[in-house]
């Protein structure tokens, strides 16, 4: 797993990659959506909801940033979120 952190024009931007097994297409479309709950398994057959992005979703929204992410299926993913700076 890798994180980095940047900060640039007034945001600090935050990434976290992992090269585990990736998202299909068809979970990447209900990733962030609550209505559409699913179950995946990870590289250590550790079981995952999706519940913890929905609620880092929220956290990240309810102070004026935005998440999304890029995946490839048997590659692994790329978490990012930004989030404004405190003025100086």
């Amino acid at each position: 797993m890798n994180v980095n952190i940047t900060e640039e024009e007034g945001q600090i931007l935050i990434s976290v990659m992992d090269s585990g097994e990736g998202i299909s297409q068809e979970n990447q479309d209900k990733l962030f959506k609550a209505d559409s709950h699913f179950t995946s398994f990870g590289t250590d057959n550790e079981e995952g909801s999706g519940l913890g992005l929905l609620l880092c979703k929220e956290f990240v929204t309810r102070n004026g940033g935005k998440i999304w992410f890029e995946s490839k299926e048997g590659e692994g993913s790329t978490f990012y979120f930004n989030i404004p700076t405190l003025p100086k």
